[in-house]
C-alpha cells in the first residue's frame, strides 16, 4: 500500500504590474494550499521578532521559510499591535471599536481573519457582531474596498500620497491579495488597485511610509526599523 505523503504548502505567486501610471509589487496567496500565518513575538523569548530575519530563523528550527511576507498591521512604539492580534488562535491583543487619530481610526476599519481554508478582510464592526473563529487574525486601518465600494472619505484628488500596502480577499475566501507601492499613491489610487484591478471586493490597508516585502522571487528582502505584525506564507525549508 503506498503512503500518503502530506501535501506540501504552495509558494505565493508574486509578481510586479503596473496600474493607472503607479508601479506595484503583488503577492498572490492560493489559501487552499498555503500555510499562511502571523507573527509578532519570539514564543521562547518573548521579545519581538521585527524582522523578517527574525522570523526566518524561528521557522528554520521547524526546518521550514518564508516564501513571502509583508508588515501586517499599525502598532505602538513598543510594537504592540494597535489593535486585534490572533496568533494560533491565542487572542493577543483585543479588537478597537472606536473612531480614533491616524489612518487606523478612520472608520470604517478592519480585520484580515485567517482560518481553515479561507481568508477574509471584514469590516471591524460586522467582525465585533459576529466574530468568526480565526487562527489568525490582525486589525488595522482604513478599509480600502467594503462590499465592492471604495472607503466612503477617499477623494480622489487627494495630495496624501506615500508608498503604501495592504490586502484584499475574494468573496468565498480562497484568495489572498498582498500589494505594495513602489510609487506614491493616495488612498483612492490604492483601493481602486484593489477593486478595478485585482477585482476584490474587500481590501484593507496595513500601513504606508513603512511598508515593507520579502518576496525572493523579487530579490526583495526589505530592512528598516522593527516591526509589529508580520504576515507571511511558509513553505519547507530546502534540504542540504
Amino acid at each position: 500500500m503506498a503512503l500518503m505523503m502530506p501535501a506540501l504548502a504552495t509558494a505565493a505567486d508574486c509578481r510586479d504590474e503596473a496600474f493607472e501610471g503607479a508601479r506595484y509589487s503583488i503577492c498572490e496567496v492560493d489559501i487552499a494550499s498555503a500555510d499562511l500565518r502571523v507573527f509578532l513575538n519570539d514564543p521562547a523569548s518573548g521579545g519581538n521578532l521585527g524582522s523578517f530575519s527574525a522570523v526566518n530563523a524561528l521557522l528554520a528550527k521547524d526546518g521550514q521559510e518564508l516564501d513571502f511576507a509583508m508588515n501586517a498591521g499599525m502598532y505602538h512604539s513598543d510594537r504592540r499591535p494597535v489593535g486585534l492580534y490572533i496568533e494560533d488562535r491565542q487572542e493577543v491583543a483585543g479588537i478597537v471599536t472606536q473612531k480614533g487619530p491616524g489612518n487606523f481610526g478612520l472608520l470604517p476599519n478592519g480585520v484580515l481573519c485567517i482560518r481553515e481554508g479561507r481568508a477574509d478582510v471584514i469590516e471591524t464592526l460586522r467582525y465585533a457582531a459576529e466574530p468568526p473563529a480565526c487562527r489568525y487574525a490582525t486589525q488595522s486601518g482604513p478599509m480600502l474596498v467594503i462590499d465592492g465600494a471604495l472607503h466612503p472619505r477617499f477623494l480622489i484628488d487627494s495630495d496624501s500620497r506615500y508608498i503604501r500596502n495592504g490586502v484584499g480577499t475574494s468573496q468565498d475566501g480562497t484568495r489572498a491579495v498582498f500589494a505594495i507601492s513602489a510609487d506614491a499613491v493616495n488612498f483612492h489610487t490604492f483601493g481602486r488597485l484593489f477593486r478595478d484591478h485585482l477585482g476584490l471586493p474587500q481590501a484593507l490597508y496595513f500601513d504606508g511610509n513603512i511598508s515593507r516585502l520579502y518576496a525572493p522571487e523579487l530579490g526583495r528582502s526589505d530592512i528598516g526599523f522593527p516591526m509589529g505584525p508580520i504576515i507571511g506564507s511558509v513553505v519547507p525549508a530546502p534540504q542540504d
